[in-house]
């Protein structure tokens, strides 16, 4: 399974490939949505996981755009934040986001909730 990973901290991507990979997931990462956008348009993934709060393109823009292209309707993106107010979790899913996760994450709750929203 691939996962790509947006997020523009160096720590946050080391831990989610550190985590993801020993889980035996592909991991594809990115540092802001407008790169992840450019992975998308190369490579097919099975999930996204993006940061909200990141220079160039933030989260809400990057999934907007992700489902605007019509090519990745159905692709899961959690979104993975330190954000907890219900007005940016609303923003999240009002543009296409399909599950919310606060960091820290808890490495073992990350990999069930890929499997629950990929299967």
């Amino acid at each position: 399974m691939r996962v790509l990973t947006v997020d523009d901290s160096r720590t946050i991507l080391a831990m989610l490939h550190h985590t993801l990979s020993n889980a035996g997931f592909e991991v594809l990462q990115a540092e802001d949505g407008q790169k992840g956008l450019d992975v998308l348009k190369n490579e097919s993934v099975d999930v996204v996981i993006t940061d909200i709060n990141m220079p160039v393109m933030d989260g809400i823009e990057f999934i907007k755009n992700v489902r605007a292209s019509g090519m990745h309707n159905s692709l899961p993106i959690l979104i993975l934040t330190t954000e907890t107010s219900q007005d940016k979790r609303d923003q999240g899913r009002a543009a296409g986001g399909t599950g919310w996760i606060v960091k820290p994450f808890d490495p073992e709750k990350l990999i069930s909730v890929i499997h629950r929203v990929v299967h």
